[in-house]
């Protein structure tokens, strides 16, 4: 399973926490940005959506400061289903019943366990 994931400058410390947690189960590549200076979310969005999109990856993982914007700018994108969630019950249903294929998380909106059992959860549903 090939793994894209990428963030926004008030996600980034999330996003490597997720990135060295996913070391291990899957292919994941790290699309930045790889520090807090401050960029547009619409720029990393894009980045994973188009690979998502092609194909090139089978799953994405987005974050930004609520998660509302990636996932708003990632759904323009053909054969893309972005789901925010902030429960693990969100995470599994958005799999299970809407085929979800990139998980959007609000880095101020949850802490890094919560992140942890929400790509877990999403990752490990089938649609």
């Amino acid at each position: 399973m090939k793994l894209v994931i990428a963030s926004d400058h008030s996600g980034v410390e999330l996003k490597s926490a997720l990135v060295n947690a996913l070391a291990n189960i899957a292919e994941v590549e790290d699309l930045g940005p790889f520090d807090k200076t401050s960029c547009d979310y619409s720029d990393y969005a894009v980045k994973v959506a188009m690979d998502v999109s092609s194909g090139v990856a089978d799953f994405g993982i987005l974050i930004c400061r609520s998660g509302i914007g990636m996932s708003m700018c990632a759904n323009r994108f053909q054969n893309v289903r972005a789901a925010l969630c902030s429960t693990v019950e969100a995470s599994v249903v958005t799999r299970q019943h809407n085929g979800a294929n990139v998980l959007c998380l609000g880095a101020r909106v949850i802490g890094t366990f919560l992140a942890y059992d929400l790509v877990d959860a999403f990752l490990g549903a089938e649609y």
